[in-house]
């Protein structure tokens, strides 16, 4: 009966999207339009989670998408209406299989926060841990995998119809779409990410850096209860002051622990934006949100080593030859082309922001996108697509370089001694 109702719904939501899908694409044929990226964002917004998060995808993928569609899909904000606390209840109790005050002494009825796959609430176990409760909102993988399902299927319905299209493999993008989707849905996987983390940073006896503990007797495939950390965003000076004696020395601790990560873990952090990095009441630095993690392929990682050496020491043409073993091609790529480009993107970000600029979180993330798709529109200039973990590697990096113009403005990345980029 399941497996009909899920047809059933699902038919009805394909019915659902292709309807929305029709109306727009009548008002695009009236000429009374927006510019086709801000309409295909809002059809997108106009059509929920999949959607929203497809949006995000988009916004975070400039090796995959035009330009155009990267900066209009910024604005696809994951931020839904809260649902009604009892709604909430009623999912941890069916989850938990128990009555709630059996395991929590409390839970605040008011969201922390809501997106479109999950709500997140504070609580107090009954043992007197402090938690947040993320909680799967209903029916949010259904309509996930129909709406793949239904994009799969078009994807390659219009490769077939345009095989040139199939060099893009919009098949392949929706591949990974679902793969990473389907991950955030699944908090075991997440649960997974933190331990794995948590490991990494006891193997590597780090006791600078944290991450929320698990509560596995409180936590499912559709619950995650972490313990609740207390600290500010890494970019808020003032704040780290009175929690930290040395602003800079707690960002050497975030970058150090982030690069070890890359060669002594199985993933690294691949969404290290201000709300993601802490600062915590003890001083140390709280990494927290492990539902976007990246994985580099060992055959791929020396190239990105290499990569990273030759940014380290301002080697344009050792960067633009990792670039060239990094991307796939169908071309012939000369090194010493590639690389007078990136050495006049170098010269330009060097006079983009000045270190008396006050730091804006809006214009920063800008920043990081806008240099992020120079870099990768340089390669693909010269024939070369790059695979999605580059880009999510190369946006952490940005985002880094972004803290030490807030936190340590003198520091030079590439010549302090107390970092270690290569381990």
């Amino acid at each position: 009966m399941g497996t009909v109702t899920n047809g059933i719904k699902g038919a009805f939501r394909i019915g659902q999207t292709v309807s929305v899908l029709g109306r727009t694409g009548i008002n695009w044929l009236r000429g009374d339009r927006p510019p086709t990226p801000r309409l295909l964002r809002q059809t997108f917004e106009s059509l929920g989670a999949t959607y929203i998060k497809l949006g995000q995808f988009i916004a975070s993928s400039p090796t995959f998408f035009p330009k155009e569609y990267v900066e209009e899909f910024q604005y696809c904000l994951d931020k839904t209406p809260n649902l009604p606390f009892g709604v909430i209840k009623k999912i941890i109790r069916e989850e938990l299989g128990r009555p709630l005050d059996e395991v929590y002494a409390e839970i605040d009825p008011v969201a922390l926060a809501s997106a479109s796959i999950a709500q997140v609430h504070a609580a107090r176990l009954v043992t007197g841990e402090e938690v947040v409760i993320k909680v799967q909102k209903p029916g949010v993988e259904n309509i996930l995998l129909t709406d793949l399902n239904f994009l799969y299927l078009s994807a390659r319905i219009l490769e077939t119809l345009a095989p040139k299209l199939s060099w893009t493999s919009m098949s392949g993008i929706v591949e990974e779409i679902q793969r990473t989707m389907m991950e955030e849905c699944d908090f075991i996987k997440e649960a997974n990410n933190l331990k794995v983390f948590r490991d990494f940073l006891h193997d590597t006896h780090n006791e600078d850096a944290a991450v929320p503990r698990v509560f596995e007797h409180c936590s499912t495939r559709r619950i995650l209860t972490m313990e609740r950390f207390h600290g500010v965003s890494l970019t808020d000076l003032e704040s780290i002051r009175g929690y930290a004696r040395d602003p800079e020395r707690t960002l050497i601790t975030a970058m150090n622990t982030w690069f070890a990560s890359l060669t002594q873990c199985e993933f690294f952090h691949a969404d290290v934006h201000a709300g993601n990095l802490m600062v915590l009441k003890d001083g140390r630095v709280g990494f927290i949100d492990f539902g976007i993690v990246g994985r580099i392929k060992p055959d791929t990682w020396q190239a990105v080593s290499d990569f990273i050496s030759a940014v380290m020491v301002g080697n344009f043409e050792g960067m633009a030859d990792a670039m060239i073993r990094i991307g796939i091609t169908r071309q012939t790529v000369r090194v010493e082309d590639l690389a007078g480009d990136l050495r006049r993107l170098y010269q330009q970000m060097d006079k983009m922001v000045p270190d008396e600029v006050p730091y804006e979180a809006d214009q920063a993330e800008d920043d990081v996108n806008h240099i992020l798709m120079d870099m990768v529109k340089i390669g693909e200039s010269h024939g070369l697509h790059f695979p999605r973990e580059f880009a999510l590697l190369l946006k952490q990096f940005l985002y880094f370089d972004r803290y030490v113009h807030i936190l340590a403005p003198e520091m030079d990345v590439f010549m302090d001694e107390r970092l270690n980029m290569l381990h």
